[in-house]
């Protein structure tokens, strides 16, 4: 008997029985879509995170004061702490104010509100592109120039058309030269200065909106980036020694963020992880019963074909072929109900966060899925077809 007809047979005998095959393998159903869902929708994270750690250099890092302590006062950054810092705490080449404020801005004859923020130079490496004009350079840094670079969503909402580049902005008392517009980018989670609607030079922005104002958060470029653990450490140090000892700070950079964002898809994963194992566990005590019951509906069928001629090797072929037939549909659907699940909400919502669209896994949602069908019919196929294949053929033809 060909392989072929083994297969045929199975399917003949699993589709005789719909709703018991189909209630057989629903639980191998949930946990390969939970698990396989999970994987994708870990594919549009880690796109999501790349995109947003795309901002971010390895260079730099940020300080923010501590929402939730007692003196917050005493803790607020000031434009003196950027410029003291530059000097007393080793490694730190340069530190600048970050966040911003809503402030309404008019351009032609149309007035919005709009974030105001600093901007910096190629040194905190925004990567964003450019749709219109260039980015900020040293020459605006150094010489705080009234010019502004505007987002893709600044650009709508004030109602531009064509390239702006050289026009005024008015933004609260002030006109700004527009040099450049931004293309549409990521816009995670991160509160940084590449999501601001208009970003001013940073030194502009000390002068006009800083001096007499505490700063949200600021930004920190290193020397040397191999050292930046330590010298989060020591401009941690330095805030409680020119502030007092109560003061607190939290500081994080790309590395830390990505390690945070790793842990949290470490116990997703982990979690997920079990689920599958119990499902996997359920639906395998599932097939191993369902295959014990059509072996005990066929045994005069077994002790016929044996009676025949069909050697143990082929009786056990045949419901081991069986029960990867019945393994393997469930973890088909699984496969295909988890990637549209996980492909759905990516779409939903982390593309509409992140602006990153990542590739589904089909490779490793495959591998999973093959994986889950092998181990649920090695381990839990393999007994019910033992059985069936050492049947004795007289007792089994007595069988009613």
């Amino acid at each position: 008997m060909r392989i072929t007809q083994y297969v045929a047979e199975a399917i003949a005998v699993l589709s005789a029985n719909r709703v018991r095959t189909l209630l057989t393998a629903l639980g191998l159903i949930i946990g390969v879509m939970a698990v396989i869902s999970i994987q994708v929708l870990g594919a549009g994270m880690s796109g999501a995170v790349s995109g947003i750690l795309g901002i971010l250099s390895d260079r730099t890092f940020y300080i923010v004061p501590n929402q939730q302590q007692a003196d917050f006062t005493r803790a607020a950054i000031r434009l003196t702490d950027l410029q003291r810092m530059k000097y007393d705490v080793p490694n730190v080449v340069d530190a600048i104010p970050a966040g911003g404020q809503n402030i309404r801005a008019r351009y032609g004859h149309k007035t919005r509100r709009v974030t105001l923020g600093p901007g910096s130079d190629e040194r905190f490496a925004p990567s964003t592109p450019i749709r219109f004009g260039r980015k900020l350079n040293s020459d605006d840094i150094a010489q705080a120039r009234h010019v502004t670079v505007i987002s893709d969503k600044a650009y709508d909402k004030l109602g531009m058309t064509g390239d702006p580049t050289g026009t005024s902005l008015r933004v609260g008392e002030f006109r700004y030269t527009i040099v450049g517009v931004l293309a549409k980018s990521t816009e995670g989670f991160l509160p940084t200065p590449s999501v601001a609607d208009a970003s001013i030079p940073y030194p502009t922005y000390e002068r006009e909106y800083a001096r007499r104002r505490p700063i949200v958060f600021m930004r920190v470029l290193v020397e040397d980036s191999s050292k930046i653990a330590q010298t989060e450490t020591d401009a941690l140090a330095w805030f409680k020694r020119i502030k007092g000892g109560r003061v607190e700070y939290q500081t994080f950079d790309r590395k830390s963020f990505a390690t945070a964002v790793d842990g949290i898809f470490g116990a997703v994963t982990f979690v997920v992880a079990l689920i599958g194992a119990v499902s996997l566990l359920v639906a395998g005590i599932g097939i191993l019963n369902i295959m014990l019951v059509s072996v005990a509906e066929r045994t005069r069928e077994i002790g016929l074909r044996k009676a025949i001629g069909a050697t143990r090797f082929q009786v056990l072929l045949q419901f081991f072929i069986e029960a990867l037939a019945l393994s393997a549909f469930g973890c088909l659907v699984g496969m295909l109900l988890g990637v549209a699940l996980g492909a759905l909400v990516n779409n939903l919502a982390i593309v509409k966060i992140s602006g990153v669209v990542a590739p589904i896994p089909w490779l490793r949602s495959i591998v999973i899925a093959t994986g889950f069908a092998t181990v649920v019919t090695l381990a839990f196929g393999t007994y019910p077809a033992w059985r069936a294949a050492t049947l004795d053929p007289i007792e089994a033809l007595r069988y009613e």
